[in-house]
């Protein structure tokens, strides 16, 4: 299929096949080319809404679905089209914060297309897609917003372990009341440290031991005044 589509002026209609009749010197024979065109916006300089300057580039999709409008109703509808979409980009981004503009691209490419869209339509223009490609912000800027990101990744580790030690400080203190309402429970807990630190050292190693805790096993009882074991 021709991607083109003639279009006489003096007829008024577009003619996508056949035999075309062009009287010389009467009619004027223009071939409009219907396929998608890319139009690449060059790096614009932007101020934004909190006054900060950057340059913002992108790229425009666009094709003509009414070679009459195109070739009718505008002198060069490419240049059109392409210097439209510059200023365009420039006053969406103009209304958008730095943070705006960094975060929300895809929004403002929507902005932008159906922006276009409507403007060109008088045309015979229908704008496919915009994107923005790229945001260039200053240097001494970029080196301000790593430090303000390295400082809230700090405060917030310091928060996390804050927390953690608060939970801790809670779970040691039920432990402790736990332990303190059961002296059985505290006993076999220090028996168990006994166990895991002799596994860990191949060496023999002496602990005070409460005398009470010997009390009932093999028949052993102490007399608390002397401390002297008697056998039953």
């Amino acid at each position: 299929m021709d991607p083109g589509a003639s279009s006489p002026e003096k007829l008024d209609k577009e003619n996508l096949v056949g035999l075309i009749l062009i009287l010389p010197c009467i009619d004027v024979f223009v071939k409009v080319d219907l396929r998608t065109v890319t139009c690449n916006i060059p790096p614009q300089e932007i101020l934004t809404r909190d006054s900060v300057t950057t340059q913002v580039d992108g790229v425009v999709y666009y094709r003509i679905y009414s070679a009459v409008s195109a070739v009718a109703n505008v002198n060069d509808v490419h240049q059109a089209t392409f210097l439209l979409a510059q200023t365009t980009l420039r006053n969406v981004l103009g209304t958008r914060t730095l943070s705006q503009i960094l975060a929300g691209r895809e929004e403002i490419a929507h902005s932008i297309q159906t922006l276009l869209d409507d403007a060109t339509e008088l045309w015979g223009i229908r704008v496919a897609r915009v994107e923005i490609k790229d945001v260039r912000i200053p240097v001494q800027l970029q080196r301000s917003m790593a430090a303000e990101a390295e400082a809230t990744r700090e405060a917030r580790a310091k928060v996390l372990a804050a927390e953690g030690e608060m939970n801790a400080s809670k779970a040691l203190k039920s432990a402790s009341m736990v332990l303190a309402e059961s002296p059985a429970a505290l006993q076999l807990r220090y028996l168990q440290t006994l166990a895991t630190v002799a596994t860990e050292k191949n060496s023999t190693i002496v602990f005070p031991l409460p005398i009470n805790m010997l009390e009932g096993i093999d028949g052993i009882t102490y007399d608390n005044h002397k401390k002297v074991p008697n056998r039953a």
